[in-house]
């Protein structure tokens, strides 16, 4: 019998995570803020996909690639939100930074050469 284990560390699993509470934040909203619907779907999915292609062994050859695709989406989504929001009081945006930074420096971390 053959069988595929993929073996995580704790900070694979803690990306895993991360990503993923992020962008099931970003789905929540887009379903209670319709003016920005289409903008959290899509960076919901994002995630997902990102997060997909970072595990996924078909794109093993990719995945430096896919790492600072992550790690940019993040970036462009925590500056994306100061652009539009500013600084203003918002837990649950500031919580969600708070996780997309965690999430950037433990894809730094784990860069792969």
């Amino acid at each position: 019998m053959n069988t595929n284990t993929i073996k995580l560390n704790p900070r694979q699993i803690s990306i895993i995570v991360l990503t993923i509470a992020t962008a099931v934040i970003h789905l929540f909203l887009a379903a209670i803020f319709p003016p920005m619907r289409l903008l959290f779907i899509l960076n919901g999915v994002g995630f997902l996909a990102l997060l997909v292609g970072y595990f996924l062994p078909q794109l093993s050859n990719y995945r430096n690639l896919i790492n600072w695709a992550l790690i940019a989406f993040a970036a462009v989504t925590v500056v994306g939100y100061f652009v539009v929001n500013g600084i203003k009081p918002d837990p649950l945006g500031w919580i969600t930074k708070l996780i997309e930074i965690a999430l950037i420096i433990l894809l730094w971390l784990d860069r792969r050469k």
